[in-house]
Order: C-alpha cells, then sequence, then structure tokens
C-alpha cells in the first residue's frame, strides 16, 4: 500500500476526532445535507455498488447503505476503519486512494469525499483519479470533494481572526493552495479552485463534468451559530447554497466544492 503522510495520519489518530465532524456544529450540518443532497441527485438507483475511498469513520458509507447501495469502505487511517467497522451495514477495509485493490470496472459509484485535498502533489491526485476511474464501470459515477482555495481566508475573516499579521499567512496558500500543518489548526492539504477540479477530472479522461458549491455563503454564519439557531437558520442557508451552487462567481464562497464525472464507454 502506498504510504500516507506522516504528519497526516497523526493529525487524524492523535489531533482530531473525525467521527462527529459533520454534526458538532452547524457549519458541519450544512456540510453534511448539502453533500447527501447533492451526491443523492447524480447516484443511480440502488442497490447500485458504491466505493467511499477515503470514508473515514463512515458518516456517509451509514447513510448510503440505509438508502439501499451496496457500499465497500476504505481508508488509509487504521483507527478510522474500526470504527466504521464497527457501525455494521457496510465493509470496510484499510487501503489508499492511490492504489486501490478494487478489480477494473467492479463498483458503480466511487467516492473520493477525503482523499484529494490530502494528496498535496497533483501526480498523486492525478493517480487516485485514474484509480477511481479504473475500478468504476463504463458509465458509472466518480465524485470528488475539494477544499476551496478561499476556505481558510473565509474561516478567519469571518471569526474575527484576520489581521495585518495573520493576512500575510495566506499570501502563499493563496498563491499555490498548499496548506502546511499546523499544530493548533489544520493538517497538510490542497486547496483548489473550482475550474483546476474540473481540469483534474478532465485530465482523467472523465466526462459530463459538473463541478458545484456544497455550503454557500452561509458557513461562516452557521460555524457561529448556537444549537438554538442551527434550526433555525438551517433552511435558510441550503437554500442559498442551492441558488449559487453553479454560479461561476460565488462558487468559491462554498469551503467545499464537489465534482461528479462519468466514465467513458470501454475502448
Amino acid at each position: 500500500m502506498v504510504e500516507l503522510d506522516p504528519l497526516i495520519r497523526g493529525f487524524y489518530r492523535d489531533r482530531y476526532v473525525e467521527d462527529d465532524r459533520l454534526s458538532r456544529s452547524g457549519h458541519g450540518q450544512l456540510e453534511f445535507l448539502r453533500t447527501q443532497e447533492l451526491v443523492r441527485r447524480y447516484l443511480p438507483l440502488p442497490p447500485a455498488t458504491v466505493l467511499d475511498v477515503g470514508g473515514a469513520t463512515g458518516v456517509h458509507a451509514k447513510w448510503l447503505a440505509g438508502d439501499g447501495y451496496s457500499v465497500h469502505l476504505v481508508d488509509p487511517v487504521v483507527e478510522h476503519v474500526e470504527k466504521a467497522a464497527a457501525v455494521g451495514g457496510f465493509a470496510a477495509s484499510v487501503g489508499d486512494a492511490r492504489k486501490l485493490e478494487q478489480g477494473d470496472s467492479s463498483v458503480d459509484v466511487t467516492l473520493l469525499l477525503g482523499p484529494l485535498y490530502h494528496l498535496v502533489e497533483a501526480a498523486d491526485r492525478a493517480q487516485a483519479l485514474a484509480e477511481a476511474r479504473r475500478v468504476t464501470r463504463p458509465a458509472g459515477l466518480v465524485v470528488a470533494a475539494g477544499i476551496s482555495r478561499y476556505a481558510g481566508l473565509l474561516e478567519y475573516g469571518n471569526a474575527g481572526l484576520l489581521n495585518e499579521e495573520t493576512a500575510q499567512e495566506f499570501t502563499a496558500s493563496l498563491a499555490t493552495g498548499r496548506n502546511h500543518d499546523d499544530p493548533t489548526g489544520f493538517t497538510n492539504a490542497y486547496f483548489h479552485h473550482a475550474d483546476e477540479l474540473r481540469s483534474e477530472f478532465e485530465a482523467a479522461g472523465l466526462r459530463d463534468i459538473v463541478v458545484l458549491g456544497v455550503e454557500g455563503p452561509a458557513a461562516p454564519t452557521m460555524d457561529k451559530a448556537s444549537p438554538e439557531e442551527v434550526s433555525t437558520l438551517m433552511p435558510s442557508a441550503v437554500l442559498l447554497a442551492r441558488m449559487l451552487e453553479a454560479d461561476p462567481l460565488m462558487m468559491s464562497a462554498s469551503l467545499h466544492f464537489l465534482a461528479f464525472g462519468r466514465v467513458g464507454p470501454a475502448a
């Protein structure tokens, strides 16, 4: 198996609780609802087979299995796979997006809802997308998440953390997309422009490509909302995200993108 960056492995093993990331804040709940909504929009009908690559502790595999899909989760972090396996309802195994054990054309859908932004080298992202295309059947669906190039800046600005000094920290990352491990924050990652994510799908030979914004501009508001406020604000935040999801001038106000592409017919 290809070796995972030790800093990233340590981040998820020792510093960060992934299990409740999409439920512990209003922003997380918004991201979860919109991810479900967008993925369901493009999925084939159950009981199609879904490979959830980088599926962590199974937060998406669980609802996909509940919808009637045959799901196999793969993740490089052993602790994630152990938690996912305990959920039940789907298979879970240790694996790497860049070297999948699944056979050619063996699944209907391949999800990459985590790997691309932790593969900071373009060649690694290309390899992960090539593997996703390989294991997905002709006319099948590949879905990948990317973090917006402006996500960190938007979070800092809306949390009151942006000043002349901290603004300088974003100069290089805005130019290169590279986020370097921060012991008090996020780990090594690559942040995309929406059109860049589309280009990576095109280079992988995928077709019928669609890239959409996930959370919309309300994510920072939801992040600061109290639990009582979240339920009141959520319908408006979701509607706003829907209205602007494909607007090229507003997509980057989302903290995440989702890209969808289909595998061409076999040669």
